[in-house]
């Protein structure tokens, strides 16, 4: 490759949003008290960048950086020094970059209290280590900050972010993979390759990602420090590769580098262990994934072969090992790129094998290495096409796309090509636009049709859950239109293109579940209940006794379409047991998301808010945008009850960026309506309804076709407040329709709390008490609180103040047990109103308030703004905002005039201890 690109800056810092939160808390909180914060991370992963964001963002007072220099180890008298140049008294932030290379008595200097640096004014550190080695003792006990490597997106958005998105598709799949999250690789990796390289005009000349840049990056953080410490870093690293994990068996290691040096004495590990490595639990790990990589790629190639050897060896003299990683090492203990046809096959019969434990990724790497060893094009498409769905199983869809673009190469069969697209059109339907993946993935059943019915079910059923996403209803019920029969089915981790088809396949019985969702998931589209409740019940009814993931999803899938919420959870929370078992990091989240919306669906918000974070965490990492979207919806709905609404925006904004982008309807429909049910919650109605009624009135614009109903009551509620009673007929005759549907446990319910809203005096109470009692049927203590709020709102209007006392007494128990902190602040309002809550009382005399947040409600009751309250206090003004949110939800309040008439009721009725309270 030649070096004739010219790569500049990245116009923002991608994927660490999180990490420089983390910062800029210590830099808010710095003016009023010192503190230090420790960035680490492996090389290149941008501890300099995040530290030179920081000294930008800092405005409170002086930035002093500091860093050795190249070769140096600073010293303790060399940092007082500098310290001492700094004469001003203002608040001073201390960028200290790599600060493991300054001696002892400087790094306990550095991480001892920080007036000791500076007596004259406050000081915070913000310090940098390097991630390759073991974190040194004098900062083991502060705030750690870890940079991991980028998600695959945030990867892929950097790489635009450098070349203004001018890198050809399949270029851009694979320097994203080559990468591994690395922003310095992936800027290395780009400055190797000529104009027409990245246009895809040429083809690349040689691996992406060799020794030479590898090394580039990591620096010296791979070199041993003497030729045994290079043996063991080495057998350390070939043994990881084969492992398809982070770490290897120390018996099996110190087995291997033996038989590397067969005339030499066999030595225990050495101690201390190169800094490179960590030994726990009896298995040794690199600090470092990119030194591991180094290490292998920087050997020698006859000194790699040989430790490949020594390896395959071993394991073959011990017990338990599977075939893989022997074969494995073999295959790469040979000279050269040569064909050989007989290990290609054992590999691939290995990676088949459904009796063969062993996770994805490794049957990825095993199928991929028997690509790279087959000449026949068909056979080497074949491979490689099953070696991206494994890859795609496991998360990795990254490593996937130029997998893909590898099958293309080859003449193959159109069973072959049918694979290679449903493999394609599932990597987009996780992560890019759903029309696109819809088109790939009709494709996909059309070639696998004739050869391959059962996995061309699949690919329409997919087609039908992309068209689904898009909320296109005429697209969906055409991929769901009848198709072929069949009995085969996907392969032991999925669909397989390679098998052994006289093997066991206990997955096989995918395709009646296949079927049967298909059927019953059109009928119910058609309004046809009666047709669809047998054939989603029986794939609901599998999945009590299944055990394969994918399964266990169409069967949580079926549960939500028939309402059937306990069977959901069931369902959700056996898939994910199931995926986590198999280690398929892109099952996970997509059964956490199924977790999370039956959570939802059942009214148990905190368990759906902890169901999509994890959700959205690992969605991130296995790049499934599309996924993520949909546990920020259900974030911003879980937050849209609760008492912060920058939670809600902040949730609704990320999802809809990845929806508008990627066309998810059901997405946009779920975000828009979590902020319209915050603003009813607020108190906002006019705001609510006309948000809520671009989704749910007639139209082009309304909302997704099985999502737009479940607003309908919120909107109902919405309107009869902001005095629009006649938007609400035809809605709530199409919701009368759903609630007969009985796919909705709630709605039977909801629908009675709507009559009672736009019902005539003589026949609300009536109405209004039906609901409830639906309510104890279907249970859900969010929706029956928020009847029991308007019902008891209802009463205390007509004078009847002690049925109300109850109706809300009940209320606020209810969204107090399901963490709704704005309606219960909405219920607390009305028993004040009534008497049956004093002030002083429901704030417990301010008793429930922090210290700070005490200090801040004082000021503002005062009549100080948000910025006096900062000065005084010496905190940013962004910390007053912060608290006082807080205040407002913890006292229940909306304004400030309100804050200080309770704070000074409050104070009157129980005075509290006023010592140190104020500042």
């Amino acid at each position: 490759m030649t070096g004739e690109t010219t790569v500049r800056m990245a116009g923002r810092i991608h994927g660490r949003s999180a990490q420089r939160a983390a910062v800029r808390a210590l830099l808010d909180e710095l003016p009023a008290r010192g503190g230090h914060l420790v960035v680490t991370g492996e090389p290149g992963l941008g501890r300099t960048t995040l530290l030179d964001w920081a000294a930008r963002a800092y405005r409170s007072g002086p930035v002093l950086r500091l860093a050795p220099g190249p070769g140096a180890t600073a010293t303790s008298g060399e940092l007082l020094g500098t310290l001492r140049t700094v004469t001003s008294t203002a608040p001073l932030l201390v960028c200290v970059d790599d600060a493991h290379l300054w001696d002892a008595r400087a790094r306990a200097t550095l991480a001892g209290p920080a007036q000791r640096l500076r007596p004259a004014g406050r000081t915070g550190l913000l310090l940098s280590v390097a991630g390759h080695r073991a974190l040194d003792a004098e900062f083991a006990r502060l705030p750690l900050v870890r940079l991991d490597p980028l998600t695959p997106p945030a990867a892929a958005d950097l790489l635009d972010d450098l070349t203004d998105g001018t890198v050809a598709p399949a270029v851009r799949d694979l320097l994203v993979a080559e990468a591994e999250g690395n922003p310095a690789l992936l800027h290395a990796l780009l400055r190797r390759l000529s104009p027409a390289e990245l246009s895809g005009h040429l083809p690349l000349s040689g691996p992406a990602a060799d020794s030479t840049v590898l090394a580039e990056v990591a620096g010296a953080a791979s070199a041993g420090d003497d030729e045994g410490a290079g043996d063991l870093l080495l057998t350390v690293a070939a043994a990881v590769r084969a492992s398809h994990g982070p770490d290897a068996d120390v018996g099996l290691v110190l087995d291997a580098v033996r038989r590397l040096r067969p005339a030499s004495r066999p030595a225990p590990l050495p101690d201390p262990l190169p800094g490179q490595l960590a030994l726990t639990g009896g298995r040794l790990r690199f600090h470092s994934e990119l030194v591991r990589r180094t290490v292998h790629a920087a050997a020698a190639p006859d000194r790699r072969r040989d430790a490949h050897r020594a390896l395959a060896d071993a394991l073959e003299q011990g017990d338990g090992a599977g075939p893989l990683p022997v074969l494995l090492h073999r295959s790469w203990s040979g000279a050269g790129p040569a064909p050989a046809p007989r290990l290609a096959d054992r590999l691939a019969s290995a990676a088949d094998d459904a009796t063969v434990t062993a996770p994805y990724g490794l049957r990825a790497t095993a199928y991929t290495r028997a690509a790279e060893l087959t000449a026949d094009a068909a056979t080497r498409a074949a491979r490689y096409t099953a070696a991206a769905e494994q890859a795609l199983l496991a998360g990795r869809p990254e490593r996937a796309r130029p997998l893909l673009a590898a099958a293309r190469d080859g003449a193959a069969p159109a069973a072959v090509r049918g694979r290679a697209e449903l493999v394609r059109g599932l990597t987009e339907l996780g992560d890019g636009p759903v029309g696109d993946a819809h088109q790939t993935l009709l494709l996909a059943a059309s070639l696998l049709a004739p050869d391959a019915p059962a996995a061309a079910e699949t690919a329409a059923l997919a087609a039908a859950d992309a068209a689904w996403a898009a909320g296109d209803l005429r697209t969906c019920l055409d991929a769901l239109a009848p198709g072929p029969p069949g009995d085969g089915g996907p392969g032991p981790n999925g669909p397989a293109v390679h098998r052994d088809t006289t093997a066991p396949h206990p997955a096989r019985t995918l395709a009646p579940v296949v079927r049967e969702h298909r059927i019953g998931m059109r009928a119910l589209l058609e309004g046809r209940l009666d047709r669809a409740s047998a054939p989603l019940g029986q794939v609901v009814e599998r999945g009590r006794t299944d055990d394969g993931p994918e399964r266990l999803l169409r069967s949580a899938a079926a549960a939500l379409l028939l309402g059937d919420v306990d069977a959901a959870r069931r369902g959700g929370a056996r898939a994910l047991a199931a995926a986590r078992q198999l280690g398929s990091d892109t099952l996970v989240p997509r059964a956490l998301e199924y977790l999370a919306y039956a959570e939802l669906r059942a009214g148990r918000h905190p368990q759906a808010r902890a169901h999509a974070e994890e959700g959205l965490r690992t969605a991130l990492r296995a790049g499934q945008r599309n996924t993520a979207a949909h546990h920020r919806a259900v974030l911003a709905l879980a937050a849209s009850i609760e008492e912060d609404p920058d939670a809600v925006a902040r949730h609704v904004a990320t999802a809809l960026a990845t929806a508008r982008r990627h066309g998810l309807a059901q997405v946009t429909t779920l975000a828009e309506w979590a902020t319209a049910r915050a603003d009813l919650g607020r108190g906002r109605p006019h705001a609510a309804a006309d948000r809520l009624g671009l989704l749910v009135l007639p139209g082009p614009g309304r909302g997704h076709f099985a999502v737009w109903r479940l607003a309908v009551p919120c909107f109902v509620e919405a309107a009869v407040l902001a005095g629009r009673h006649e938007d609400t007929r035809e809605v709530l005759a199409d919701f009368a329709d759903w609630a007969a549907f009985g796919a909705d446990p709630q709605a039977a319910a909801q629908l009675a709390r709507c009559h009672a809203l736009l019902a005539p005096p003589d026949r609300a109470d009536a109405l209004y008490r039906r609901a409830l009692a639906r309510h104890d049927e279907a249970g859900g203590d969010f929706e029956r609180a928020r009847t029991a709020l308007l019902h008891g709102k209802w009463l205390r209007r007509r004078r009847r103040p002690g049925e109300a006392r109850g109706l809300l007494g009940t209320a606020l128990a209810g969204f107090d047990r399901c963490g709704a902190g704005v309606w219960a602040a909405q219920a607390r309002g009305e028993l004040r109103a009534l008497g049956a809550l004093s002030d002083a009382a429901d704030t417990g005399t301010l008793t429930r308030l922090t210290p700070q947040q005490l200090r801040i409600a004082r000021h503002v009751a005062e009549g100080a703004t948000n910025r006096e309250v900062a000065l005084t206090l010496a905190v940013s003004t962004r910390t007053v905002d912060y608290h006082l949110r807080k205040v407002f939800a913890a006292l229940g309040v909306r304004s400030r005039l309100e804050l200080a008439r309770l704070v000074e009721q409050a104070e009157q009725a129980e005075p509290v201890e006023k010592t140190g309270a104020r500042p």
